[in-house]
């Protein structure tokens, strides 16, 4: 009958296409959109580029300039009141309920498109018909769905409209900066929904990304899952992409001891992966140790101690800095420790751009930590010494 449609699928077969249909979006979106066009860290065949803007007309009726320009500049203002999308500033519930919307309105921005939309396609395909026709994609997929699924269709159709609005623009843009596991201390909120890349082709490491948003791999433990970077990696395979950037490897050379200037440039490009380890190899175990040593009416203080002395000091408000300051009254050693982490991070932020100020100021800071009499802290101190460009030769 006409209602069931050309192909006559079950219930079963609607939901296996439904599932398909929307993660080419999702692909689309995570390769095309994000990693390419917005952060250029790959590069995609002609062919390949043109079948996405395709698929997103059809299926969201996204502009590809208007999408990488309120993304870009989501990354150079995050957090602010200029951020298209914070729920810092928004609110969550807000970014969860109307993600689309707040998309929409900032769509119509000019100065954010002439700002942050540059180098996106302009040719006559796009002028003619994908950014002239916007809704002329959407309504052929709705009438391909009818004519292939029947009634089912609509359905199908349905799901294809919300997904992106509700995943991408809700979940991402607003749990993406509110809970979730952070691996680094990056000086926006993001985090890393879940390491598990799949439902969204790998956006659900928002945390890495944000840390490291030139790489064209999101995921960066060996734990972690990338859905999107499995499909760049068998792009690849086809001669359909190159990668341009990944996040950065920390060479690390046993028995090293010289603090050079290849030691410096290493140490740079790593910091965040260092900050890491900073708070896996100093913070934990010190508080762990301290927790033992502190009155019983104060070790409820100590609670979450770790996650407070490495946050990023920009998100921290005035309760959790009041924690931090009572919790480093009761304990000199933690003091010591915190104080020698911001100075760590303030190195790079000071002197990166001076190479030989930077290499003085991280010897400077390995010498006072070897003199501070806390073995935590002087183990990283010599750790530090061991980091280079190169990897050994053994």
């Amino acid at each position: 009958m006409w209602y069931n449609g050309l192909l006559n699928p079950s219930g079963w077969q609607v939901l296996a296409v439904i599932l398909v249909l929307t993660h080419i979006t999702i692909v689309s979106v995570t390769v095309y959109l994000h990693r390419y066009s917005a952060h250029r860290a790959l590069e995609l065949h002609p062919a390949l580029k043109h079948f996405f803007r395709f698929w997103l007309w059809l299926t969201t009726s996204m502009n590809t300039r208007e999408w990488t320009a309120i993304h870009r500049k989501h990354h150079a203002k995050c957090e602010t009141p200029d951020d298209p999308h914070s729920p810092v500033h928004k609110g969550l519930s807000t970014v969860l309920r109307k993600g689309a919307e707040l998309y929409m309105e900032e769509a119509k921005n000019e100065d954010t498109l002439r700002i942050y939309g540059k180098n996106c396609p302009d040719d006559w395909i796009e002028r003619n018909l994908y950014s002239r026709f916007p809704i002329a994609g959407v309504t052929l997929m709705a009438l391909i769905d009818l004519a292939l699924f029947g009634v089912l269709g609509m359905t199908v159709w349905a799901i294809q409209m919300i997904w992106i609005p509700v995943f991408a623009a809700g979940v991402i843009n607003g749990l993406g900066h509110a809970m979730g596991y952070r691996n680094f201390e990056c000086r926006d909120a993001a985090t890393n929904i879940s390491p598990w890349g799949i439902l969204i082709g790998g956006e659900e490491l928002h945390n890495n990304h944000h840390t490291y948003p030139n790489s064209a791999k999101l995921s960066v433990k060996k734990w972690e899952f990338d859905m999107g970077w499995m499909w760049i990696r068998l792009f690849s395979l086809l001669g359909l992409a190159s990668v341009r950037r990944t996040a950065p490897i920390a060479h690390q050379v046993a028995g090293k001891q010289t603090l050079d200037m290849d030691t410096a440039m290493a140490i740079l490009n790593n910091r965040f992966q260092i900050m890491a380890q900073y708070r896996k190899l100093v913070i934990k175990p010190l508080v762990r140790q301290e927790i033992q040593k502190v009155d019983e009416s104060v070790r409820h203080l100590f609670r979450r101690a770790k996650r407070l002395l490495s946050r990023e000091t920009s998100l921290l408000d005035d309760k959790h800095q009041a924690r931090i300051d009572t919790m480093l009254t009761h304990s000199q050693a933690l003091k010591v420790i915190y104080e020698k982490r911001l100075a760590l991070q303030q190195i790079w932020g000071r002197t990166s751009a001076n190479g030989h100020d930077m290499l003085q100021a991280l010897k400077d800071w390995c010498q006072q930590a070897e003199e501070s009499g806390i073995k935590a802290l002087q183990d990283f101190a010599g750790s530090l010494r061991t980091y280079s460009l190169q990897p050994s030769a053994a």
